[in-house]
């Protein structure tokens, strides 16, 4: 085995991902981001040749990672994107072991997805309506991913023949391919009606998403991200408003709920249920303020008299 040094891994490998794997165009941008810091460790550290670096080589690589301050999760990425590359390589017959098996990333304290309270939702979806069809399509996406729970690249992928408003419910194209049946709630019914009302304003009859730009083109995963940090900064809300903020909030607020921990998982699409146990972790802290706020014996801070 080896290599000659004029072999082009990096190409050859997204190549491979491109064609083989059929990665998105989104995850092909981070494997090549991950790849040029890669690139660029071995620039300045050695050594030459991919087929070269050593596990020691990847430790080192990950501790500058630390050193840049990168959080663990991208330092995982990182390592799992490296270990992919070693995988390509082996099966194309360049090296005999995978020196990044081993290697794993610090662990990052875990982060608790930020939500917003009822109020601010309430705040939130009761938009002025203008008459306009873009204040009308902003509520009908703000109202749906709060009804249903969807990801962004869900919202944004929906055709017009997915929603049944008469029936109340969703099919939605989650990862993996994997379909489920969501129900909509009434007040995100009402804000699709109005939205298809004027959506002939801007699409044509042929345009088969649910959701268009000002241009009657399917909207982009940007457009929704800028409009809905729009109307936050409009109302003023606390914190950035964006898709993934609404889908925490839905899950957050259906636990608090309802204390139903897999019909969450399923509304969500999450094929391991450790993610969503993070929102129970986000249901407790909300316990723990009440309780220390409510509590005689639980105050902080107080001595009883």
């Amino acid at each position: 085995m080896g290599m000659d040094a004029d072999f082009d891994w990096r190409g050859r490998f997204l190549r491979y991902l491109a064609s083989e794997r059929q990665f998105s165009p989104h995850t092909l941008s981070s494997y090549g981001r991950d790849l040029d810091r890669l690139t660029r460790f071995m620039a300045l550290h050695g050594p030459d040749r991919i087929d070269q670096l050593s596990e020691r080589d990847i430790r080192r690589f990950a501790a500058e990672c630390h050193r840049d301050e990168l959080s663990g999760r991208s330092i995982a990425r990182c390592l799992s994107a490296i270990r992919s590359l070693f995988r390509f390589l082996h099966r194309e017959g360049v090296v005999e072991h995978n020196p990044a098996l081993a290697v794993q990333a610090p662990k990052s304290p875990r982060r608790l997805p930020k939500t917003l309270d009822v109020d601010q939702i309430g705040e939130l979806l009761e938009l002025p309506d203008d008459g306009s069809p873009l204040a009308a399509r902003d509520r009908a996406m703000m109202e749906l991913i709060y009804s249903s729970g969807l990801r962004l690249s869900e919202l944004v992928s929906l055709n017009q023949t997915d929603p049944d408003l008469a029936d109340g419910s969703l099919c939605v194209t989650g990862k993996g391919r994997k379909e489920r049946l969501l129900p909509i709630g009434r007040k995100a019914v009402e804000a699709l009606q109005q939205w298809l009302e004027r959506r002939p304003k801007l699409a044509s009859y042929d345009e088969p998403a649910l959701f268009v730009s000002s241009r009657g083109q399917r909207i982009s995963p940007r457009t929704v991200q800028q409009r809905m940090d729009h109307w936050g900064q409009w109302l003023g809300i606390s914190g950035k408003v964006h898709p993934h903020r609404l889908r925490h909030s839905f899950a957050s607020h259906m636990l608090e709920s309802s204390g139903d921990l897999r019909a969450v998982q399923e509304l969500l699409g999450h094929a391991d249920i450790a993610t969503t146990q993070i929102y129970t972790h986000l249901d407790f802290q909300h316990l723990m303020s009440v309780y220390e706020k409510a509590h005689p014996r639980a105050q902080k801070g107080k001595k009883n008299d």
